[in-house]
């Protein structure tokens, strides 16, 4: 099937090699392969391509890899794109209470650019935590903006974090490391500087 480009969706072959929205995209789950063990959920996965970098990287420490997302079209694209073993694509939404039920918990979670675009923030944080399980690990990564509640010139978002507001999402977990990125670079997070970083990723360990 042909998935339609909209917006920030990213389809890598669709796109160009050079295209910084697609480094710095898949520049995340390799950071996060890092991380990952056991049982993953790819939480709102779009077409796919994230879950298979998992599959394929992990596939000595991952049992199973889980992408989901509320875009049928995407999650067909996906499951006849990027199939793998390890990997399934489900239709779902990231704020509906019913899916810690439904999926079970899992070791590590990522959610990658997903905040931004997500109006019931409390119902997909909740659910980020309940389907974590005790001592697992979630990996978070949003732009930074001008706060809740403020436009901040993407249609495709209901708002962006600032720094200080994106800290604070993760009060609940037993520890957090924090991470500025830029383009393709992920660096430890420096809170003490001046200088303007335009993505941050948080690890959290429930």
């Amino acid at each position: 099937m042909k998935l339609t480009d909209t917006g920030e969706r990213v389809i890598p072959e669709k796109m160009k090699i050079t295209n910084g929205l697609l480094l710095e995209h898949i520049a995340r789950y390799h950071f996060a392969a890092n991380y990952v063990h056991g049982r993953v959920l790819d939480f709102a996965s779009g077409s796919g391509y994230g879950s298979h970098i998992i599959a394929k990287l992990c596939k000595d420490k991952v049992n199973e890899v889980i992408g989901i997302d509320v875009d049928k079209e995407s999650v067909n694209y996906a499951k006849g794109t990027y199939y793998h073993p390890l990997t399934t694509y489900l239709n779902g939404d990231v704020t509906d209470p019913r899916l810690p039920e439904e999926l079970g918990e899992f070791d590590c979670i990522l959610s990658f650019e997903t905040i931004e675009h997500v109006s019931e923030e409390k119902k997909f944080m909740a659910n980020l935590y309940n389907l974590l399980k005790p001592g697992g690990l979630l990996i978070l990564s949003t732009p930074f903006g001008k706060g809740r509640g403020v436009p901040c010139g993407s249609p495709f978002h209901v708002h962006q974090l600032t720094v200080n507001e994106f800290k604070n999402l993760f009060n609940d977990y037993s520890a957090t490391s924090f991470y500025f990125q830029k383009g393709v670079l992920i660096e430890p997070a420096d809170f003490n500087t001046d200088k303007h970083h335009p993505l941050g990723i948080a690890v959290c360990r429930k």
